[in-house]
């Protein structure tokens, strides 16, 4: 599934292509994603996109009347071709821009959402959801007074919306590698001093990830129709069994909260 620097990385390629150009028209190829697409896309024609924007794994499209509400699901994609660029299969979703290119939205599994939301009006979806990762608000004080009593193991914790948004599964399992600390721990025994490296090592890895374009497992690629490299980059996630890259440890593997985990039990402790 895209995840934060997947989409962070769609918003900014897109942004250059979009933002100030009027819708022309809107083409509809089915009324639903993983939802109904919502009845007012399709009285957009003549709107201008004023912006872009990102709210955890959500891309918010910006129109003086509200806001266009995209999720890409578990395999969407977002790109700007020629108008008269031919469909592919599974291209649901064609903004016409007055640019004589369109947006067009992919998505072979269907389990993105276009919604809608009125003005100074925040989604149900988007209510909630706990700090940006790479916002000043989320900290190593932050996280560890929220943990204090909690017996949840550190890596759910992580995941958990409403703690932070957008650090995934992949992103987590690389993060507590860097700063050292297993997954299994406790979430309410990792101490500030932890949870700080933890901060950091979450920022230092989505900033990275964003840097070259998030990473390609399966079938993301970004608005310019490259792969995002970061795969190059993972030293833990999906190498169950291999040696750790540092020390030579073996890495283990197990589920914790319904994910796949993947830890080197020498290096984090």
């Amino acid at each position: 599934m895209p995840e934060l620097p997947e989409v962070e990385t769609t918003m900014r390629g897109l942004s250059p292509h979009v933002v100030g150009q009027e819708v022309t028209s809107v083409v509809l190829r089915r009324p639903d994603l993983r939802f109904p697409i919502a009845p007012e896309i399709s009285s957009l024609s003549g709107s201008v996109i004023r912006g872009l924007s990102r709210r955890a794994k959500y891309l918010l499209m910006h129109f003086d009347h509200g806001s266009a509400v995209w999720h890409l699901g578990m395999s969407g994609s977002m790109r700007v071709f020629p108008v008269s660029t031919p469909l592919r299969a599974h291209d649901h979703v064609d903004f016409v821009l007055s640019s004589d290119r369109v947006l067009r939205f992919n998505d072979p599994r269907r389990f993105g959402s276009l919604l809608w939301t009125p003005p100074d009006v925040e989604h149900p979806l988007l209510a909630g959801l706990g700090p940006e990762p790479l916002s000043p608000s989320f900290t190593g004080s932050y996280l560890w007074k929220l943990s204090r009593g909690r017996r949840v193991r550190v890596k759910p914790f992580l995941m958990q919306q409403d703690v932070v948004v957008g650090v995934g599964n992949i992103y987590v399992t690389e993060a507590l590698f860097l700063a050292g600390i297993s997954p299994r721990r406790a979430a309410g025994f990792v101490s500030l001093a932890a949870y700080e490296r933890i901060v950091a090592a979450i920022q230092s890895v989505l900033s990275s990830a964003i840097e070259v374009g998030g990473t390609s497992l399966k079938d993301f690629i970004t608005p310019d129709g490259a792969r995002g490299y970061f795969t190059q980059s993972l030293q833990v996630y999906g190498r169950g069994g291999e040696p750790c890259l540092r020390c030579g440890t073996t890495l283990r593997s197990a589920v914790l909260g319904q994910r796949a985990s993947v830890w080197c039990p020498s290096c984090q402790k």
